[in-house]
């Protein structure tokens, strides 16, 4: 089903890889589309590995599993040692080059790169990495548009402060600036 889109988000356990899908699901869902988020991480938690499959879809979704994501974001070099083989041929590749250094052995994906930790420390942010990655993402490849997804920022963090909400959106539409800019 062409309508339906699936994205792995893939990296260490406190880079916030959860959060990433968790808040796309969000996002998704309030742009009336159907979604499934499924996590899975390591026994450590923080610094073990963590990864997600984000299902969003116009028609209802027959099965969130698969073995094959349409795109991955990842965010570390185990983990794109991990699941470069599984994106579908011809998917999309976004990696965050400030923890990968390697380029993908496959020439048949569309792959962006971005240092994201480096602009979050220049941001004075460090913990906003996944927040830039989320925001290129999402400028690029316009699963959900970003415009949408700015109106669901105090839902996605409620209960957080509201310099905590101002920090996550400052560094997402870093991210869309880069991606607008770079890409």
């Amino acid at each position: 089903m062409e309508s339906e889109k699936q994205i792995l988000f893939a990296g260490f356990g406190g880079q916030g890889v959860l959060s990433m899908g968790k808040f796309l699901t969000y996002a998704a869902m309030g742009a009336g589309k159907n979604v499934s988020w499924l996590p899975s991480y390591g026994a450590e938690m923080r610094g073990g590995t963590a990864n997600c499959l984000v299902t969003i879809a116009d028609e209802e979704i027959s099965s969130p599993l698969t073995d094959n994501p349409g795109m991955a974001i990842i965010l570390n070099r185990p983990s794109l040692d991990r699941f470069e083989e599984k994106i579908k041929p011809n998917g999309t590749l976004i990696i965050n080059s400030s923890m990968v250094d390697r380029p993908p052995l496959r020439d048949d994906l569309e792959t962006y790169r971005l240092p994201v930790n480096q602009i979050a420390d220049e941001m004075g942010n460090s913990g906003a990495a996944n927040m830039i990655l989320l925001g290129a993402c999402l400028q690029k490849t316009r699963v959900v548009p970003v415009e949408q997804v700015m109106d669901f920022f105090e839902i996605i963090f409620k209960g957080k402060k509201e310099s905590v909400i101002q920090k996550n959106r400052e560094a997402f539409l870093i991210g869309v600036e880069y991606a607008k800019q770079n890409w």
